[in-house]
């Protein structure tokens, strides 16, 4: 990676736009800028089309926020993030993107990102790493601050029907070879169109995962039994009275459930 850098601004505002080129203009040494954008779908396109190795990156915008935008890059460029977000957020920004400007953006806060971007890249140089060193902690950060979005009900098929099962009614859901059933309290089964791993990311902390093929509604657990090997048998109120036994890696979900 070689100076000046390809750099592309996306922000939404006209004036901080104009603001930060005019900053930027100020250190060719180090920017070209070689493309703006004012959202998030804009800057996709931009970014596909120039391949930046920089992107000033305004957060709130339409169509596209500037995570929405982040989480659908293939390649992440080095990433400054101009913003205006609290506290608790830029401290997350700093530990895990290239650098946070707060608007209105100073030329003497600028002299510092440089700084940073030149010793990223230098110390890159000299471990041989041409990977983006901060790519992977940004992605988990886009990760964490993604907003979960809360359910009730998942859908099942039932011949014809389509049928909404209350999270309330759910016991547990098991995995039998490639499939993935979804109990309820009555003791009726359906056959789901999810993973258990993407169950664990949708549902609600209290359902558990006990084992690879196993999760539980704790609010529906009847009794916990020891087994043999330092595993468990988890009894659910339903009516067949299911029985899950836990796998040895669950073990502290078990033990946590005891604690409790």
């Amino acid at each position: 990676m070689t100076f000046p850098l390809k750099t592309i601004l996306i922000d939404d505002e006209p004036l901080a736009l104009s603001r930060l080129r005019r900053l930027l203009e100020k250190h060719q040494d180090t920017f070209v800028i070689v493309s703006e954008a004012r959202n998030g779908a804009e800057g996709l396109v931009e970014i596909d089309k120039h391949n930046p190795e920089v992107i000033f990156l305004d957060i709130e915008m339409p169509l596209l926020n500037g995570f929405e935008m982040l989480a659908k890059l293939t390649k992440m460029p080095l990433v400054v993030f101009s913003t205006a977000y609290d506290q608790y957020a830029i401290r997350a920004f700093e530990e895990n993107s290239v650098d946070y400007l707060l608007k209105p953006v100073e030329n003497e806060r600028l002299l510092k990102t440089i700084d940073k971007i030149r010793n990223i890249l230098n110390a890159g140089f000299k471990t041989g790493e041409s990977k983006n060193p901060y790519s992977d902690n940004l992605l988990r950060l886009l990760e964490e601050m993604k907003p979960k979005k809360e359910i009730f009900s998942l859908s099942v098929k039932s011949g014809d029907r389509i049928l909404l099962i209350p999270l309330t009614e759910i016991t547990h859901f098991e995995a039998e070879e490639k499939y993935v059933f979804l109990n309820t309290l009555d003791g009726q089964k359906y056959l789901l169109n999810y993973t258990l791993t993407s169950l664990e990311e949708k549902l609600p902390a209290h359902y558990l995962r006990i084992s690879r093929g196993g999760i539980v509604n704790s609010h529906h657990i009847k009794e916990i039994q020891k087994h043999f090997n330092g595993k468990y048998l988890v009894v659910m109120r339903d009516r067949k009275v299911s029985q899950l036994q836990s796998g040895s890696t669950y073990t502290e979900v078990i033990r946590h459930l005891l604690d409790n």
